[in-house]
């Protein structure tokens, strides 16, 4: 059980840490190019949505595991 709980937890991290990295790197993009904003903050969004989607897929699967 405790490492169903550690499971989530990294997914939950690795999530944030993820999406962080994404937003530093879209902002300096924006800040570079603003002519090209809207590309960016479409991919960056787009992006995050996959990112927010396999995160909570892991954590799914470790409470199944917990329920199993």
């Amino acid at each position: 059980m405790g490492l169903a709980g550690l499971g989530a937890g990294l997914s939950a991290i690795g999530a944030g840490l993820g999406i962080g990295k994404l937003a530093a790197a879209a902002v300096e993009s924006i800040a570079r190019q603003p002519e090209a904003s809207g590309d960016i903050r479409g991919a960056m969004i787009l992006t995050a949505a996959f990112i927010e989607g396999v995160a909570l897929f892991a954590v799914v699967v470790c409470l199944l595991a917990v329920l199993k």
